[in-house]
This record gives structure tokens, C-alpha cells and sequence, in this order.
């Protein structure tokens, strides 16, 4: 499932293509992705330029200047791809907005979705969200102040949204070989010195991988060679029986909340 550095990659190279761009057409072919009737769906989005587009969580947030707002969660197995009819992908398309001869196709939506919704609205759906961690205000005594309070697991507290925004199954793995916890240690046993190494490996981890263009491993475009660029720098996550980098013992697969888990038994503590 796509994570925070993934729609962050996404962001990132949509706008440079797309924003300003009008949209000329638009095909659903699956109504259980969007939460409007297709007409209506078409009626509202069809013509409209694309003013800018924003990532809150693992959501992107397509901007219309009309003031609606098209919400984006590709939840397990969903991808884009932006290109020609020549060159798409031979996939099922749920979903396709056109800008011209060239077109966003939305893929495997068959759990995520393509919401319409007002200002307000999107507000509504993702207030429940928590910070953001890589955000300015997001502060080492700021997460500490939370992290103190939590009870639980590490890993399965670093993946609740309510928690903190767009860290999910491959990056908490991630966090915790890079912070040298074990996923399993609960966040009320840790002291401050490990909740501050936490942090930091938090951000760290997160800003590499968005520089690398995350794990995903679908290119957006043609000739796309950032997306899918952090798979090769992955230290734990789907490295089963593989030596750790660190320090050679091998990497060692578990569940944690019916979520696969990756870790170092050696040198994650």
C-alpha cells in the first residue's frame, strides 16, 4: 500500500505535469470508486483546470477551481499512470481523467477510491487524522510529548493514522531497524533517549525515501526513473533471510496485528 513517500513522489511529479492543466474528459468505469453517481461525478469535474494538487496522510488531494476537491486513496494494490493511450498500461482502468491526448489513469482501485467532495467536506473526512512528521511544527518535544502518552506496540502505533499521518506497514519496519528498536517494544518502556533516536530515525527514513521516490514499483510515466527507487535501499522490509546491513544477522519475518513484520533480531532492541 502506497505510504507517505510514495503520494508525497506522486505529488510532487503530478504537479509538475498537471497542474494548470484543464480537465477535457472524464470515463468512470467503476462507480463503486467514486461516491457519486457517474453523471454527476462527470457533470462536476469534466472542464475544470486543476489548480494544484496536495498530499495530507496517504491521501492526495486534487484541487479543482471550481472549489471541490478530488480525494485519492489508492489503499492495497491501487497505482496511477499518466501517459498516451499508446503507451498505458494493459490493466483494468476504473477510473480516467483526460487532459488532452494525454490521461491519468487510476488502477486497481478495487479497496481505494476517487471522492468528490467540497472544501469543507475533505476537512471533515480527514480530521481525524494525526500530524504530519516530517512538518516544521512537528517538533522532537512535540513527539515526545505524544509518544509518552501512547501505550502499545511500536510498530502498530506508528501506523495508526490517528496517531501520525502516512507511516504504514513498510516504513514502521523501516523506522525500527533504523532507530534499533524492536517493533514489538511498547512506547510506554521507552526512555527518552530511545523516543529522541526515534524521531530522528523517523524523519530520516521518511525524507530518504521520498528523495528515492519511494517502494512502489509502478512507474507513473513513461521513462519514469524515480518511482520505485527506495526498493533497492530497503534495510528490513521484504528482506526476509537476507543479512541484516548492519550487522549480518539475517533478517527475520513475524506478525504484528496480522501485519507482516520485518526486523534485525541482533541489533534491534
Amino acid at each position: 500500500m502506497p505510504e507517505l513517500p510514495e503520494m508525497e513522489n506522486y505529488k510532487h511529479l503530478l504537479n509538475e505535469r498537471l497542474r494548470g492543466k484543464t480537465i477535457t474528459n472524464v470515463q468512470v468505469n467503476r462507480e463503486k470508486s467514486i461516491n457519486i453517481s457517474t453523471e454527476l461525478f462527470q457533470e462536476k469535474v469534466n472542464t475544470q483546470k486543476l489548480d494544484q494538487i496536495e498530499r495530507r496522510a496517504k491521501h492526495l488531494l486534487f484541487h479543482l477551481d471550481n472549489g471541490n476537491v478530488l480525494l485519492l486513496h489508492l489503499m492495497l494494490g491501487g497505482w496511477m499512470y499518466y501517459g498516451t493511450e499508446q503507451d498505458k498500461p494493459d490493466r483494468t482502468i476504473q477510473i480516467r481523467l483526460s487532459f488532452g491526448d494525454h490521461h491519468l489513469y487510476f488502477i486497481g482501485l478495487r479497496l481505494g477510491y476517487l471522492h468528490l467532495f467540497t472544501e469543507q467536506e475533505v476537512l471533515e473526512e480527514l480530521n481525524d487524522l494525526g500530524p504530519e512528521p516530517l512538518e516544521p511544527s512537528f517538533t522532537k518535544e512535540v513527539f515526545i510529548q505524544l509518544a509518552s502518552k501512547r501505550r502499545g506496540k511500536l510498530k502498530t502505533t506508528l501506523f495508526n493514522q490517528q496517531f501520525l499521518s502516512g507511516i504504514g506497514n513498510c516504513y514502521s519496519d523501516e523506522i525500527c531497524w533504523h532507530a534499533k528498536l524492536l517493533p514489538t517494544r511498547q512506547m510506554n518502556e521507552m526512555n527518552e533517549q530511545e523516543q529522541i533516536q526515534l524521531y530522528h530515525s523517523m524523519r530520516s527514513v521518511l525524507q530518504e525515501a521520498i528523495e528515492l521516490g519511494g517502494y512502489m514499483s509502478n512507474p507513473l510515466f513513461k521513462n519514469d526513473v524515480k518511482t520505485g527507487g527506495y526498493t533497492a535501499h530497503c534495510k528490513v522490509y521484504d528482506q526476509e533471510g537476507n543479512p541484516c546491513s548492519r550487522c549480518g544477522n539475517h533478517i527475520v519475518k513475524d506478525k504484528i496485528s496480522s501485519r507482516k513484520t520485518f526486523f534485525c533480531a541482533e541489533c534491534q532492541k
